[in-house]
């Protein structure tokens, strides 16, 4: 797996953040069993850059906490078999072969403050909405309950396996 790491913003972590998103990342692959090797951008920004993103994008002009940006377009969740067929061939890396599966964006700041709110760390925080926007790369949305309780069901499962709890 390979991970391109970027941190924009001027915000300390307490913890090694290109870690955690490391072993965030390799157990939603392996919960999800992507018979690839896989490369993800992850992008630590500030909120100023993460509301113009999501402004261009989405056309919402507010700050938002993550942004994911698939570059694999799912027939269903997880569903790797047709990257098999001829329609597949655009989702790997032509020099490392590794299934290209987008860029995450991280508000620090955001996650600090939703940390703050929810009661637990920052890194928990951090790791959640690393797992949240996997999810997404892997072709889950949350747009109606039902999608939206099977990714909590799978963000929950990921960070408990990694031993990632609410607790500060």
């Amino acid at each position: 797996m390979t991970l391109v790491f970027e941190d924009e913003q001027k915000e300390e972590l307490s913890f090694d953040a290109r870690e955690v998103a490391g072993s965030v990342i390799s157990m939603v692959l392996d919960l999800e069993q992507c018979p690839y090797e896989a490369e993800v951008e992850l992008i630590l920004t500030d909120s100023e850059t993460i509301r113009s993103l999501n402004r261009e994008h989405r056309s919402i002009d507010r700050e938002t906490d993550v942004l994911s940006f698939p570059m694999v377009d799912y027939p269903s969740p997880a569903s790797f078999d047709f990257l098999e067929t001829e329609e597949g061939d655009d989702c790997f890396n032509p020099d490392s072969g590794e299934l290209m599966l987008g860029d995450i964006v991280i508000c620090v700041s955001r996650a600090i403050a939703q940390a703050k709110e929810y009661g637990h760390s920052v890194c928990r925080e951090y790791a959640f909405l690393i797992a949240h926007s996997m999810l997404h790369l892997l072709g889950y949305d949350h747009m109606t309950q039902e999608e939206a309780s099977v990714m909590e069901q799978k963000q929950e499962e990921a960070l408990k396996m990694l031993g990632i709890t609410r607790e500060l």
